[in-house]
């Protein structure tokens, strides 16, 4: 991915597993991009992740998909090494991210403004993921909103992030040449985003903007379960912690929230989260660490 200019455009990588709705939408949002991608890629782990009523072929030009083994850095990482030009940017996004219409035209036009940046996400028109989630008609009500409004920002604003969003992350793609994401992070691989953008940061700027924006709905099928998420939210900063990626503060006070929140409410859990099971994922954890075993991939035992 070399010598590229901004003719060359954007790539768009999805990876997604037993999510077929939410990524058979992605037709309809690159139909609707004042930008179109050079390539757009879907990794999934079968052909029954995808939507069986659409010819994706005919609706989206530039479509590939791609079978990978199961895991989101896996899946990722697939992806990465099937792109067949030479983009200058290439954008991650969740499966459940609804792009405003002119939110690729605004991701390259927020790296020519911001020229010394190599990475950057979006400004969340709404958020899902700590909720039951947030319908997609009312997702699409907060994008027409947004637009309506005329708030695209021009100039972008760049607040430094400490690590980006990897539910709508974007990097200029000479700066991830070479780079992959952390395959010891299995399955949703819980903080690759961060793992990933502070190993391709090395000191130069990135953060979170205005320059475009979206909605993640947070759907919560295909998402691990509620043991195994308990226990990379105690292990997965540990483990970035020795790997260099991730500080001290952040990683134990990362550790220390989950894990009080989680018995806190685990008396009245919440109805789309596995609260007990997470607190069982936080024991199991701090049992192996205090054995001295720190290994994200436990959690494929569990």
């Amino acid at each position: 991915m070399k010598g590229m200019t901004m003719a060359d455009g954007i790539v768009v990588v999805i990876a997604s597993v037993h999510r077929p709705r939410e990524l058979g939408r992605w037709v309809d949002h690159i139909a609707q991009q004042t930008l179109k991608p050079n390539e757009m890629i879907w990794a999934v782990t079968s052909r029954a992740d995808l939507p069986p009523e659409r010819d994706f072929g005919e609706d989206l030009p530039g479509l590939r998909i791609i079978e990978c083994p199961v895991g989101l850095t896996k899946q990722r990482n697939c992806a990465l090494a099937a792109i067949t030009g030479d983009p200058e940017f290439v954008a991650f996004f969740d499966d459940d991210y609804v792009p405003t219409s002119t939110c690729l035209e605004d991701i390259v036009r927020s790296f020519a403004q911001l020229p010394d940046v190599v990475g950057l996400t979006g400004t969340m028109l709404g958020d899902g993921i700590n909720s039951s989630g947030i319908e997609f008609e009312r997702a699409c009500a907060l994008i027409e909103a947004y637009e309506s409004r005329g708030l695209r920002s021009n100039p972008p604003s760049l607040e430094p992030w400490d690590g980006l969003y990897g539910c709508n992350m974007a990097y200029r793609a000479e700066v991830i040449e070479g780079e992959k994401f952390d395959e010891n992070l299995p399955l949703y691989a819980w903080q690759e985003d961060v793992d990933f953008a502070v190993r391709v940061a090395r000191g130069r700027r990135m953060g979170r903007t205005d320059g475009f924006a979206g909605v993640h709905q947070g759907i919560k099928g295909g998402r691990s379960c509620g043991k195994r998420l308990g226990y990379s939210q105690i292990v997965n900063p540990l483990y970035l912690l020795r790997k260099g990626s991730m500080k001290r503060r952040k990683a134990l006070g990362m550790a220390t929230r989950n894990m009080i929140a989680n018995h806190v409410r685990s008396a009245k859990p919440e109805p789309w989260v596995d609260r007990r099971g997470r607190v069982i994922g936080n024991w199991v954890a701090l049992w192996d660490i205090v054995r001295g075993r720190v290994d994200p991939m436990r959690i494929l035992e569990l």
